[in-house]
């Protein structure tokens, strides 16, 4: 007889089935002993996944409700925008290369040139850009993805308050 090759694992022929049909024998496993790799499959640590949008909105929310009082209550009004990447045309007009440089972006009227007089025609946004912040904070290794948002908002809320970077580190222990 020729030499074969010979099938295991999921390829091994089953009781009933063809070859290289691919559903999973199970062998018991001695009492007490788990199948480790299961848990870490089907419910991976937190640490492991990828902070998503919603985690971001939830940090960018936080750092505002830390804001000293006579900036929390203005700074609710901005609206929130977290997407992955900006739009193309965010970086074309920022005259950037690449949508990785472009972590946050303040959109409105600073409040140093409002007036009164003036009419909304839209609201003041901040966007937060996921995967650069997320790029930057792996790239950064030593600060915690909450430290990171609140770093990029806090730094977007300058633009809107027309905050110096004296005024910045003191709510933004960062920039020291």
């Amino acid at each position: 007889m020729p030499w074969q090759r010979q099938p295991a694992g999921l390829d091994a022929p089953q009781a009933g089935r063809p070859f290289g049909s691919h559903a999973r024998l199970r062998t018991p496993l001695p009492p007490g002993i788990a199948r480790p790799y299961l848990a870490s499959m089907t419910n991976p640590a937190p640490e492991s996944i990828a902070p998503s949008l919603a985690l971001l909105e939830q940090l960018a929310h936080e750092a505002i409700s830390t804001l000293p009082a006579p900036f929390r209550e203005p700074a609710t009004h901005i609206l929130l925008r977290i997407e992955d990447f900006p739009a193309d045309e965010m970086v074309e007009e920022l005259g950037l290369n690449d949508p990785f440089e472009l972590t946050g972006l303040y959109e409105g009227i600073p409040l140093t040139e409002k007036s009164t007089a003036d009419q909304m025609t839209r609201p003041d946004v901040i966007w937060l850009f996921r995967r650069p912040i997320l790029d930057e904070w792996a790239e950064r290794g030593n600060v915690s993805i909450g430290e990171m948002v609140a770093h990029v908002v806090i730094h977007e809320l300058a633009h809107h308050f027309g905050w110096s970077d004296e005024d910045i580190a003191h709510i933004d222990p960062w920039w020291e």
